[in-house]
């Protein structure tokens, strides 16, 4: 049994067990509907309960939930809804940090301040199915607000999802996307040529990256070293993945592996390779 503390509307309030300090928010339709603070509410099946207690990298649950508007903590348990259709365990626990990003994209799109998602294609890419996911805030925001989101927005919606869905800290799953952009910019330069995000080696590399990501943050270690045969052979692919490891490293706080250069060079040279024959 609990009791309500604070009424957020109709579909939202936050409460309190009987005999309990710790608080909840608790949602589904109609649940605050005609309730007052201090009163007893029996939650069914169909409420989603959420301790305020979680505090972590995603953000204070209790000092976001005092802040944002209701509307979008009830957007973003929706979209986590949706993504159960994609995912066999989703995480709710991010719908605090993803209204939060919500309601700031909202400001934006209502401010005319248009953002642009460098990493946008590398994520459409990456998780394929989270951004499938997190397409539904399009027809939300428009239903509940009248706001057009942008793909570019749309695609940070996906990177909360993967959040929800994976082990990966939403930092990793950037440092993924950042990593796979710097790689496909360094070789573009070298080339003069644009890489097309569709192609084999392209989708090869960027798979690489992501494991690689998390070798690292696991501190596991690769069997054979390739570096003496590939720093020579391709002096050029070395260099760039060598700088790249060497960032990867700072942004993760953690060492990468020395012979992670070489396999990484390997998938750099096919791609230059490719689009040079192209």
């Amino acid at each position: 049994m609990y009791k309500v503390k604070k009424v957020l509307n109709h579909n939202s309030v936050i409460a309190v067990e009987t005999n309990e300090l710790v608080e909840y928010l608790i949602m589904g339709k109609g649940v605050g509907f005609g309730m007052k603070p201090t009163q007893e509410l029996t939650v069914s099946s169909d409420c989603k309960v959420f301790s305020l207690a979680e505090s972590s990298e995603r953000g204070d649950a209790k000092d976001i939930v005092k802040h944002v508007d209701p509307v979008y903590l009830e957007i973003a348990e929706a979209v986590l809804q949706h993504a159960e259709e994609y995912f066999d365990s989703v995480d709710h626990n991010i719908v605090f940090p993803m209204a939060d990003h919500l309601e700031y994209a909202a400001k934006r799109i209502q401010n005319n301040d248009q953002i642009i998602n460098p990493l946008l294609n590398d994520i459409k890419l990456l998780f394929y199915q989270e951004y499938k996911a997190a397409e539904i805030v399009r027809d939300l925001l428009k239903n509940s607000l009248g706001l057009d989101i942008m793909d570019d927005e749309i695609g940070y919606v996906a990177m909360h999802i993967h959040s929800a869905t994976s082990q990966d800290k939403l930092s990793q799953t950037l440092e993924t996307a950042h990593a796979v952009r710097n790689c496909i910019t360094k070789i573009e330069e070298i080339t003069g040529r644009t890489i097309p995000t569709d192609s084999f080696s392209y989708n090869r590399m960027m798979n690489h990256i992501r494991y690689m990501v998390a070798r690292i943050q696991k501190h596991e270690d690769l069997k054979i070293n390739m570096n003496d045969y590939v720093s020579t052979t391709f002096p050029e692919s070395f260099a760039i993945a060598a700088e790249i490891c060497h960032d990867l490293s700072k942004s993760l706080g953690s060492p990468t592996d020395e012979m992670e250069i070489g396999y990484l060079a390997m998938h750099i040279e096919r791609v230059k390779a490719d689009v040079l024959e192209s």
